[in-house]
């Protein structure tokens, strides 16, 4: 009989909390910033137009309202301004300030190093395979969740 320790989908979700646990104290030593906050510091310092709270929470997969908590702590820390939208005046731009900026560069040279050191205990050869992997999941899930989305 299959247990849950068994399912890829478990063994792959345990992995992932232990990388975020890993990197969450890391961030919060040496930058005082949450997963969360580093998360969207990353997305806003990977785009150079400044992204509407909606992009910005589907981006990163969560809901609007913590999106939108992580944002306020930001901007309160002068990390992240806000625009208003010039076309809809209830919409907000964000984008990193000067200073978010600096973060963001140290932020995403220790996620490098951090993701160079996990990847350490492969070869080259387990490397490629496993990001070959990776994708072939990656497309099958998407599949998945279109055949539930089907069957509705």
């Amino acid at each position: 009989m299959t247990e849950i320790r068994d399912l890829l989908s478990y063994k792959l979700h345990r992995v992932a909390n232990l990388l975020s646990r890993g990197a969450e104290l890391r961030y919060r030593r040496e930058f005082g910033v949450s997963l969360w906050e580093w998360r969207t510091s990353a997305l806003l310092g990977a785009v150079r137009e400044p992204l509407s709270l909606n992009h910005l929470a589907h981006a990163a997969g969560i809901h609007k309202s913590q999106m939108s908590r992580v944002v306020s702590g930001l901007a309160k820390r002068g990390v992240v301004k806000r625009e208003s939208d010039p076309v809809d005046a209830r919409g907000v731009h964000l984008a990193l300030s000067k200073s978010g900026r600096r973060i963001y560069d140290a932020l995403i040279r220790a996620a490098a190093e951090r993701d160079a050191a996990f990847r350490g205990c492969l070869s080259e050869k387990e490397h490629a395979v496993f990001d070959r992997a990776l994708t072939k999941l990656a497309g099958q899930a998407r599949d998945l969740i279109q055949r539930e989305k089907v069957a509705k």
